[in-house]
């Protein structure tokens, strides 16, 4: 029978079990270089294990598209090297690593972007959160202005480009990040979408560009080696759609075509993006609902744990499950999922501190 510890293939990444440690953002690369430091280097060495898969956490393609202090880009070539180093680490202890790739989108600030200006989005449609500005200081977002449908190759080119880099820089994969409010799921969703050109309007429009850059992507480092994520049932970040499935179905339909590696998947009882602790009742599985639908290997997320996961896998609604918190604090997680044993709890308030506090200082089993 499959169970959590057995093998799988997601195109031409080969897992020798199905923990994979979810993208987690954690704001350790320092400005002004934005690119991964020694002290990353380390955190990612220590949560590699043979056949695990690791995502990183959301990298950002471009200096624009940036929203928040600290977070690593994979724009230039000092990012590129530092992410060799990262690479390099997980490939040393057996690991499989895949980079996510990011556009925050509507999510930024003019103290972010290279012309000062505002952020650009599908449309200009402000989100009613805050963004933490490069002091980490918080304002309510900005007003976005409207990207011009005549941009939007360059901006499929930069995905392109990112990904190319990622795969330079000596990662197995990259993952398209199109949930939890930011750029691409702002063109997905309605509320966030309000264009009348051939981006926006019907479902088939707002799932154009997801789709295209799917599909480019694949085109440049192979289909085999792209998943991507979504959150069909979020509310993070001022997102959300009041019937997610007839959009979601469509999308997921599409991109079933396109022979992608995976399809990454966040529960619905999970949507608070790294801001809180939720835990939803009585809601629809979003594995569950899309499985029909998508024929590839299937990743879900959100807030499993070792007994979940395995029934998840057992009925094949999932064929991995990726954890976030738990990895955080558990760098031995697959170990100690097998086992049986224990979880250090993790320390919610040093998620996006700086320094080595609740970063690479969790305990191995057995160690103190």
């Amino acid at each position: 029978m499959t169970d959590l510890f057995s093998t799988l293939d997601m195109g031409d990444l080969s897992l020798g079990h199905r923990v994979i440690m979810a993208p987690l953002t954690r704001m350790r690369a320092v400005a002004p270089a934005y690119a991964p430091t020694d002290m990353m280097v380390e955190y990612y060495s220590q949560r590699a294990n043979p056949g695990g898969m690791i995502i990183t956490e959301a990298t950002l393609i471009s200096q624009s598209a940036r929203g928040a202090p600290d977070t690593p880009g994979i724009y230039t070539p000092e990012q590129v090297d530092g992410w060799r180093r990262v690479a390099e680490a997980i490939h040393a202890r057996g690991g499989i690593g895949v980079m996510q790739l990011w556009h925050m989108g509507r999510l930024s600030h003019p103290s972010y972007q290279p012309d000062g200006g505002a952020p650009f989005a599908p449309s200009p449609v402000r989100a009613d959160v805050d963004v933490v500005l490069p002091d980490r200081r918080r304002e309510p977002c900005p007003m976005p202005r409207q990207i011009e449908t005549a941009d939007i190759p360059a901006l499929i080119e930069t995905y392109v480009s990112a990904a190319r880099s990622a795969v330079a820089a000596g990662f197995d994969g990259v993952e398209i990040h199109a949930a939890n409010g930011y750029l691409l799921e702002q063109f997905l969703q309605s509320r966030s979408n309000r264009r009348t050109d051939a981006y926006g309007g019907s479902i088939e429009a707002r799932c154009r560009i997801v789709i295209e850059i799917a599909r480019a992507i694949a085109s440049a480092v192979g289909a085999a080696r792209v998943g991507i994520r979504l959150s069909p049932f979020g509310i993070a970040n001022d997102s959300g759609e009041d019937d997610p499935f007839p959009l979601y179905a469509h999308l997921i339909g599409e991109l079933d075509r396109l022979g992608l590696a995976y399809l990454h998947l966040i529960e619905p009882r999970a949507s608070g993006a790294g801001q809180k602790d939720v835990d939803h009742q009585d809601v629809p599985s979003a594995a569950r609902l899309y499985r029909p639908i998508w024929n590839g290997a299937l990743v879900a997320a959100g807030n499993f744990n070792g007994e979940s996961a395995r029934a998840m896998i057992a009925e094949g609604v999932a064929d991995a499950i990726a954890f976030g918190r738990y990895f955080i604090s558990n760098p031995d997680l697959p170990e100690r999922l097998r086992l049986g044993a224990g979880l250090t709890p993790y320390n919610r308030p040093t998620f996006y501190t700086p320094g080595a506090e609740g970063y690479t200082d969790y305990p191995r089993l057995g160690t103190t």
